[in-house]
Formats: C-alpha cells, sequence, structure tokens
C-alpha cells in the first residue's frame, strides 16, 4: 500500500467515529458518492484514491475539514460548529443542533459527558416552565437579537415555553440518558441570578411578580439538583430516578471558575466542545487535543470534592449557599 492510499484508509477509519453505531460507513460512502458498495469499499481501504470532487464530498458529509484527510502533524487543531445566523428561528435551530449532539452520544453503549460549569448547565433550566420560558426569551433577545423580541417584555403569562415544548421534553429525554459528570463552583448560579435581577431593574419584566416566582423556580431547580445529587442519579422534577436514569456525577470546586467547556466520551473517542458566543459552541474531534484536555479535567476533579451519593455535609453546605444567594434577591424585590 502506498503513502497515499495508506493516509487514505486512516482517514476513513477515523470517519467511523464521527457516525452513530447502528450506521455503517460503507453505506454513508456509498451514497455520498454514489458509487456501489464494492466501490465503496475499495475506497475505504485505499485501494481506489479519492478525486478532489469525492474528497470535497466526503467531507461535507461527515463535517470535517480536509485537513484532516492529509493527517499532517502540525499545531493547528481543527474545530466545527455553527454560528448565529441572525434570523427568526436561529433559537430553533440552536435547539435542534442541541438536540442532535445529544442524540449522537446517547447512541454508544460506552458514553459520558463532563461539564466545567461557569453558568449552570441549560438542561436544568428546563425543569421549570416559567425558568425555561425566561432563559429562551433571554437568549432570543439579549444574545441572538431575535427581531421580533425587540421591544418585547417577558411575561410569564406568555408561556414561550410552550412554542419549544416538544423540543425541550425531547433534549430532557435524552439528556437524562446520558452519563454526566459537572464541576461547579459557588459561582454557577450568578449568570442566572443576574439575568433576571437586570431584566426586573430594567423594566424588562413586565410583572414584578414574575420576577419573585422566576427566583422561586430556581429555588426548586436547586432542590431537584440536589435530590439527582443525593441519589447520584438523574430524575425529572418532582420524579424519583427511573430504570433508564443515567448516573449523575456533581463535583465542587472552589478555586477555579469554569469557562462552561464540555467534553463527550463516545465509544473509544472524546469530544470537547469549547463555548463561543454565549450560547455556540465548537467542537474537535482531534485526538492530541481531547487526550490533553480530559487529563486536565481529571485533575480537576481530583482537586475538588464530589458531592453527589456521598460528602452529604459538603452537599447540603453547597446547596444552603446557592439557595441563600436566591432568598437575599427575593428580599430584595419584596422591599
Amino acid at each position: 500500500m502506498t503513502i497515499s492510499s495508506n493516509i487514505q484508509a486512516q482517514f476513513f477509519q477515523s470517519l467511523k467515529n464521527s457516525i452513530p453505531p447502528y450506521a455503517a460507513l460503507v453505506d454513508e460512502v456509498s451514497e455520498a458518492l454514489n458509487v456501489s458498495m464494492d466501490s465503496a469499499y475499495r475506497r475505504i481501504r485505499g485501494e481506489k484514491l479519492l478525486d478532489f470532487e469525492e474528497m470535497r464530498i466526503i467531507c461535507q458529509r461527515f463535517n470535517v475539514s480536509p485537513d484532516r484527510f492529509f493527517g499532517m502533524n502540525t499545531n493547528s487543531i481543527q474545530f466545527q460548529g455553527k454560528l448565529n445566523s441572525y434570523r427568526e428561528d436561529s433559537f430553533q435551530n440552536w435547539m435542534e443542533d442541541v438536540l442532535a449532539q445529544l442524540n449522537l452520544v446517547n447512541s454508544f453503549s460506552h458514553k459520558h459527558v463532563y461539564f466545567l460549569v461557569k453558568d449552570m448547565p441549560p438542561f436544568h433550566h428546563y425543569y421549570h416552565h416559567a425558568l425555561a420560558s425566561f432563559k429562551f426569551f433571554f437568549w432570543m433577545k439579549s444574545i441572538l437579537y431575535t427581531e421580533s423580541l425587540k421591544n418585547e417584555k417577558f411575561a410569564i403569562k406568555d408561556n414561550l415555553y410552550l412554542r419549544y415544548q416538544e423540543l425541550t421534553s425531547k433534549i430532557l429525554k435524552v439528556y437524562n440518558r446520558v452519563p454526566t459528570s459537572e464541576i461547579w463552583n459557588e459561582e454557577s448560579l450568578t449568570t442566572t441570578i443576574r439575568q433576571i435581577e437586570v431584566y426586573h431593574e430594567m423594566g424588562l419584566i413586565s410583572n414584578p411578580a414574575d420576577t419573585i416566582t422566576l427566583y422561586h423556580c430556581l429555588l426548586e431547580s436547586l432542590d431537584h439538583l440536589e435530590k439527582m445529587a443525593e441519589s447520584g442519579k438523574k430524575s425529572m422534577l418532582g420524579q424519583n430516578p427511573t430504570d433508564e436514569s443515567a448516573e449523575y456525577r456533581l463535583f465542587l470546586n472552589e478555586i477555579v471558575l469554569g469557562d462552561n467547556t464540555f467534553m463527550a466520551e463516545i465509544g473509544d473517542t472524546k469530544i470537547t466542545y469549547l463555548n463561543h458566543s454565549v450560547l455556540y459552541f465548537v467542537g474537535s474531534t482531534d485526538q492530541k487535543f481531547n487526550e490533553s484536555m480530559f487529563l486536565n479535567l481529571e485533575n480537576l476533579m481530583k482537586k475538588s470534592t464530589l458531592i453527589s451519593g456521598t460528602g452529604e455535609k459538603e452537599r447540603k453546605q453547597f446547596f444552603n449557599k446557592l439557595r441563600k444567594k436566591v432568598h437575599a434577591k427575593i428580599a430584595a424585590v419584596e422591599v
């Protein structure tokens, strides 16, 4: 086998980690290039070299950079991701992408997701319809600049959650099946608290009673998170874990403030997702980069306190501190 054919075979081998385990690489290649199964096998084995047009089609089909095809040993790291389109359906598309990524992770028998938390992960806002509605409204108005919300104020009665109820339910259902480790800090709740506070101060929450309701929803979400941490299992709000509930590990790190990086272990590979533009992420399957990132996460967890399943005293102290912050904001509104 020549150097070129060997590189091509290695390239196709690496693509196996880009598709769910139930899918066949030969079927994907055959369909993408519109060739027979035998021709697809010959290309996968490196017996027939791809031309430039075929390489373009394959890279587009599997959402990979041509740099990955050549496998050059450089210091560059390839990432893939999406950007805000500044259209009315930007948030819908973002939610659909989150669901697609979770479904990909969940399709593997061996899977685990690690969060280095700066803000409370979005999934934990979805347990309450009112809190989810507020976060959706805030993201769309202040982050995605959705034109239809430019002059609007938030009101719980508008129930923005209903517009995305089906997607949200699917996301939570899949999320609850994926084992997760989260590294928190006492500041991990600050962003959501501050968003509610600022909208209240700016008059962007139409009814002050809604502000208090949102804070109480946040308290109930904290109660639920503490319950999941105690059991070490995920569950829906107000429900006990089921046979499908995945492991939930919660770590407390009192030194490092996270940056919303998260990593997914799927099968024999890893994907690192780096946060940008508040809501969006870019992902990389670069092996060296991911091994370095995973080592960093492992070291952080070793230097953190596991407060799920064990560490009852530390767990109660941590959640009580978070509740104290929310109660202080409620008292300020009620004055």
